[in-house]
């Protein structure tokens, strides 16, 4: 098989989404990024910085529960000595989340002081949160301000719009949509992107998705993936990884007529189950790489 596909994506609202935040930054007081922390470079807005000018910025590392966990220790020290706090946060379960807002008011204390110091009694200071399409800024949403109104969905540009959210008493978000860049110039950002679900299955060749993805696995599988196709250390060293992806169908039982196997419901089947966390924690980017 090629090994190469050139993964590209031009969704117009992505070019509205930087106008929109250009326009919020002089209602909001910090910027909080979400990204994936299995692949903290691909899924962060690499105009972001640039963007936001010099609004203090907090980083969380969402879906935590699914990266390697010393991997993510790494990924909060590279922050930290970049100048940014980042926190390990798990959106959908709530894990981490109490350290959100302490660490929000920690980074405006001085704004705090500021507006108290001019006599203001009870200032409120603005958020605006943004993230890639299916980073879990919803269900962030949903789980800080403790409503249901922002709509979660598993699956890639769900959220229009700008929604204000009140989560304490001196502290309101501004949500956006979500924020991608218009082309991939690092195909292998793509590809992590496509690996994690933040880009659409169906405008990718998933069986080549599936290919590359089972090369990462051949080099560093973890117990839970043999385990879950009962594979050996010799159907992964006997085998390129179209031969893998093939045997995982057969082991599956994904046959269709003439003996042939199904191997795009093999690749579908392998996304499935990566996404679901059922091959372990898995981060596919590391600090030392940058």
């Amino acid at each position: 098989m090629d090994a190469k596909q050139n993964i590209q994506w031009f969704p117009g609202h992505m070019t509205k989404t930087r106008r929109q935040i250009q326009a919020s930054l002089k209602l909001i007081d910090v910027v909080v990024e979400i990204i994936d922390a299995r692949i903290p470079v691909s899924s962060s807005n690499p105009d972001l910085n640039e963007l936001i000018q010099s609004k203090p910025k907090l980083v969380l590392l969402n879906k935590c529960d699914k990266a390697d966990q010393k991997v993510t220790k790494l990924w909060v020290e590279y922050y930290a000595k970049n100048g940014v706090t980042a926190l390990p946060v798990d959106c959908k379960s709530g894990r981490g989340l109490n350290r959100f807002v302490p660490a929000v008011r920690s980074l405006l204390t001085s704004k705090f002081d500021a507006q108290r110091a001019k006599g203001i009694k009870n200032p409120i200071l603005r958020l605006m949160i943004v993230g890639i399409p299916n980073v879990g800024k919803s269900s962030f949403i949903n789980r800080i301000s403790k409503q249901t109104r922002a709509k979660v969905e598993d699956r890639p540009g769900v959220t229009r719009g700008n929604q204000w959210y009140t989560i304490s008493k001196d502290l309101e978000m501004l949500d956006t949509p979500g924020v991608l860049w218009p082309k991939f110039d690092d195909q292998k950002v793509g590809e992590n992107l496509a690996f994690t679900g933040a880009i659409k299955d169906n405008i990718l060749d998933i069986e080549l998705l599936a290919v590359n993805f089972l090369d990462l696995m051949k080099n560093h599988p973890t117990e839970e993936f043999k385990a879950r196709f009962k594979l050996n250390d010799s159907d992964l060293s006997d085998n390129d990884s179209y031969e893998l992806l093939k045997l995982i169908g057969k082991k599956r039982g994904m046959l269709i007529s003439g003996g042939e196997i199904n191997t795009e419901r093999a690749a579908n089947l392998i996304f499935d189950e990566y996404r679901d966390g059922k091959f372990g924690n898995i981060t596919l980017e590391y600090p030392e790489e940058l």
